[in-house]
């Protein structure tokens, strides 16, 4: 009961936070969205900042379990399906759950500089995943020659944006975006691009 009522909380947050921003949210808020008292509140949480830290960490654990089957699925594969493997594992969390994927990616940089800290190292090593495949395809000449660093923020960036307008039951399904992004990742890394 404990987990579930904490799970709630949670999901009722990654709303608010989603629709009215982390500092536009008040404790009072969440509660409100539970149909409890604010002090009720703090007998499953210690502070807003300790549910963004869950919300946060829960998704962060998503993305690098996801990357992680992704990986392995495509072991030993040519890149660019280990990349297609990458994106859709992106697009499948995104799209899994939208609320919280918008929290982790547009208010972790709400944390206390501790947690920040800690959520910007997972991010920077579950970059590095996609930048070190990047750079294996740009080396095989598969992926047009660029900048890993810049060729991941890009893709991830592009990836990421997905919060910011997907709607459960729209009119595009999890898999049609997935199987798009794939594709415009390929072109977006195609060889044989004109440079200036």
């Amino acid at each position: 009961m404990v987990e579930t009522r904490r799970r709630q909380i949670e999901d009722v947050a990654s709303s608010l936070f989603r629709e009215h921003g982390y500092a536009g949210t008040s404790v009072r808020d969440i509660a409100r969205g539970l149909a409890i008292q604010g002090a009720s509140l703090y007998a499953h949480v210690a502070s807003k900042e300790d549910v963004l830290w869950a919300i946060v960490r829960r998704a962060a654990d998503r993305f690098e379990s996801a990357a992680d089957e992704a990986q392995q699925e495509t072991f030993g594969r040519p890149v660019g399906e280990r990349l297609e493997a990458l994106v859709r594992g992106h697009v499948g969390v995104l799209t899994d759950d939208v609320g919280q994927a918008s929290v982790f990616v547009r208010e972790w940089r709400s944390l206390s500089p501790e947690h920040r800290a800690r959520i910007g190292a997972r991010r920077d090593a579950y970059e590095n995943r996609w930048r070190r495949l990047i750079a294996e395809g740009s080396e095989a000449g598969v992926f047009v020659p660029a900048d890993p660093a810049l060729a991941a923020a890009y893709l991830l960036t592009a990836l990421n944006g997905i919060v910011t307008w997907y709607r459960p039951g729209g009119p595009l399904s999890p898999r049609a975006i997935s199987a798009e992004y794939v594709n415009l990742s390929h072109r977006a890394l195609a060889p044989g691009r004109i440079d200036d």
